[in-house]
């Protein structure tokens, strides 16, 4: 095996599971995981699919960080404290329509009193901000990108990125294949009617799983502020800690994928086959959720 494709290889691999420590990093899950916890009580007649959409907009913003683009690091580290006021604001905003059961379609508002329609786009920019307040963790980047950077082509430095975000968001898929198995949402507390609203003229019904994920993101944009203004987020106290950690477990994924003959090809293999997989599942409950559509329409 040459040196080039030993080091794509090493890269691969480590930047998978450093992506995976990334994520509990303090100011990386401070802000996703439970903006992420509180969407799925959002949407949870689609799990597997608004984990999907709420993925692809941390995949937006992540990868060009990832990849090197060291003026949007640069930039969402020195507005570190303004993007997590304005996440914590943006979570206390989605809270309050939460609860009323409205939809998020920017620029304009409007509802349908569907209760089970999928909300792609509010959840795309979810992800969004999740993508933005984890990029601000600048110096946990710093493993993946020196990685990408030894890699000797642009597509393997975009498996490298790819892979580092994928790490990241691999704990939410389990997540959400855990509820999607136990079919936790569906149980009939979360349907429960508590009461209903009317708001200048139109009425929203106010249900459990609203209360619920209301609470989660109101909860969360407040603390998130608070934490902010007392600099406990703060990047600065932690950055040395924070890129030693990453720096450490891509360190020994190294040393144990350079012995293994084959690791890389086997990890795509079994990334792809994960993928099929989830695209079946998809389907499964892109089918169930029309299903119980129609049911509901025939009612």
């Amino acid at each position: 095996m040459d040196a080039p494709t030993a080091i794509y290889q090493i890269s691969l691999v480590a930047s998978f599971i450093a992506g995976m420590v990334a994520l509990f990093a303090p100011c990386c899950i401070s802000y996703l995981l439970p903006s992420y916890l509180a969407n799925v009580f959002k949407e949870r007649s689609r799990v597997l699919f608004m984990t999907l959409i709420y993925s692809l907009g941390i995949f937006v913003v992540m990868m060009p960080v990832v990849l090197g683009a060291k003026f949007l690091s640069s930039f969402f580290f020195a507005t570190h404290n303004q993007t997590y006021y304005l996440g914590g604001v943006f979570l206390i905003l989605v809270g309050i329509l939460s609860f009323l059961g409205i939809k998020l379609p920017m620029p304009h508002f409007s509802y349908d009193g569907k209760q089970g329609r999928a909300d792609v786009l509010s959840t795309f920019i979810l992800g969004i901000f999740s993508g933005i307040t984890s990029a601000c963790c600048a110096p946990v980047l710093i493993g993946v990108v020196t990685l990408s950077s030894l890699t000797p082509s642009l597509l393997q430095s975009l498996g490298v990125g790819a892979f580092y975000v994928a790490g990241m968001v691999a704990p939410l898929y389990i997540a959400s294949l855990f509820i999607h198995k136990r079919n936790i949402l569906a149980q009939p507390i979360f349907r429960k009617h508590i009461t209903t609203l009317t708001i200048f003229q139109k009425e929203f019904p106010i249900f459990v799983s609203n209360c619920i994920a209301a609470a989660v993101f109101i909860i969360t944009g407040i603390l998130i502020i608070i934490l902010t203004l007392t600099g406990t987020l703060s990047m600065s106290a932690s950055q040395d800690q924070v890129r030693s950690n990453i720096n450490l477990v891509a360190l020994k994924a190294t040393e144990i994928t350079s012995q293994i003959p084959g690791m890389n090809i086997l990890f795509l293999v079994v990334f792809v086959m994960f993928i099929f997989w989830m695209m079946r599942l998809l389907r499964k409950e892109k089918n169930t959720c029309c299903e119980k559509e129609e049911n509901n329409i025939r009612k």
